[in-house]
């Protein structure tokens, strides 16, 4: 068995990934190629947690614009971007260019919206077997308008 190892520099002088390839012999001549990546773990961590730290600041921006709206306004968002995820579903059925990350944002920001709006419930004092009252008779006064980007759509087609 002969057994080389080389390494490729990817374009970090910081990352080095070395790949053991290994001569195995077989009934079928073949080979078995294993590799191994080596990064340093300092480095890797300290950008994790800055990004971590980026992206939870845009979140508590976005909540603070968020706590800014009225209930009214967080109502019409929400069903805006249910709207917006109805048209992303539709695409994905089509085989349409969409994002797929899209749809985890939509919910994430859906979920948000609603979070605020139970939590100025509970600052009311209205309980949960009220609040789900409340939602069933707001769902039932919703209009249903389609999302400004499936009129977009249909104008381009």
């Amino acid at each position: 068995m002969a057994a080389t190892s080389f390494a490729m520099d990817l374009s970090s002088p910081s990352l080095s990934r070395i790949v053991n390839v290994k001569q195995v012999s077989s009934s079928c001549n073949g080979f078995n190629a294993r590799s191994r990546i080596q990064m340093p773990s300092l480095a890797a961590g300290i950008k994790c947690r800055s990004l971590e730290i980026s992206a939870m600041a845009k979140r508590q921006e976005e909540l603070v614009d968020i706590r800014k709206m009225s209930d009214e306004d967080i109502g019409t968002s929400v069903v805006e971007l249910k709207g917006e995820l109805f048209v992303l579903r539709c695409k994905q059925a089509t085989r349409q260019d969409y994002k797929s990350s899209e749809f985890r944002r939509i919910r994430k920001q859906i979920a948000r919206m609603l979070t605020v709006r139970r939590e100025r419930e509970l600052e009311k004092g209205i309980n949960m077997r009220e609040s789900r009252k409340l939602d069933r008779e707001w769902k039932k006064n919703v209009v249903i308008k389609p999302p400004a980007s499936l009129a977009s759509l249909v104008k381009a087609e």
